[in-house]
């Protein structure tokens, strides 16, 4: 909105961001974009802020719903860059909210450093994205975004343990950790054949392949253009809740 018009007329952007999720993630990085009934973010371009003003007094009356969506941003964080803020929230929570939202920032301002256009390391942000922007576009973007990512995070753990890219424990410390925050590991809905479907139109595809982030450790995980369409479905279903 905003943001996307003020790249046009090239004036200095300065983000004030006043939810969890935008502090911890969406803030950070100069993505302006807006949703499309195709697809998620598929219109937009780059423009990096000249300040972006994090003050976590401005989450004292967020709802709930929308802090716990936040949390999935910085779980997510915690799995691809920082195994103490992974550590750290899957055993004391969310405070110090300062450390953390700070810890989150730093993983993802160290990655787009190095991959500010996105065309290559930018890419390990997108943990959990890939089934999670599906979710969402099947939902009529009713699903909160973090809600999606926390969903999708489980679905791609769950494909990396088939895999044999991670251990079973990474799997379950995600889950429990997501569910220590009161955040969904699985879905209702449409059935997997849709939710394929509904991935076609992921932006993250490379040569018409699409592209999954799977965890390997805690705080690592890599990018994979070679997951059979079989084991996603699968997984897809197994998360599913009719």
């Amino acid at each position: 909105g905003f943001a996307a018009a003020t790249y046009m007329r090239g004036l200095p952007v300065v983000h004030i961001p006043t939810t969890l999720l935008a502090m911890v993630d969406a803030s950070v990085g100069g993505k302006v974009a807006v949703d499309h009934c195709r697809g998620k973010n598929l219109i937009g371009a780059f423009h990096q802020p000249e300040l972006v003003v994090v003050d976590p007094d401005a989450l004292n009356t967020l709802p709930q719903a929308e802090f716990r969506a936040g949390v999935a941003e910085a779980i997510k964080a915690g799995m691809i860059g920082s195994p103490r803020l992974f550590e750290h929230l899957e055993h004391q929570g969310v405070q110090p909210l300062p450390w953390v939202i700070a810890e989150a920032i730093r993983v993802k301002a160290v990655i787009v450093e190095q991959d500010p256009y996105d065309r290559g390391r930018r890419v390990i942000l997108n943990l959990g994205h890939t089934f999670g922007h599906a979710l969402e576009l099947l939902s009529a973007f009713t699903m909160r975004h973090g809600e999606a990512v926390s969903v999708g995070m489980a679905m791609a753990v769950e494909v990396s343990v088939a895999l044999g890219l991670c251990d079973v424990l990474v799997r379950e410390r995600l889950i429990q950790t997501l569910r220590r925050h009161g955040l969904p590991t699985s879905y209702h809905g449409p059935a997997p054949g849709e939710v394929l479907a509904a991935m076609a139109a992921d932006k993250k595809k490379k040569g018409g392949r699409l592209r999954f982030v799977l965890p390997t450790a805690i705080g690592q995980a890599i990018v994979s253009d070679d997951v059979p369409e079989a084991l996603v479905l699968e997984v897809v279903e197994r998360m599913r809740e009719r």
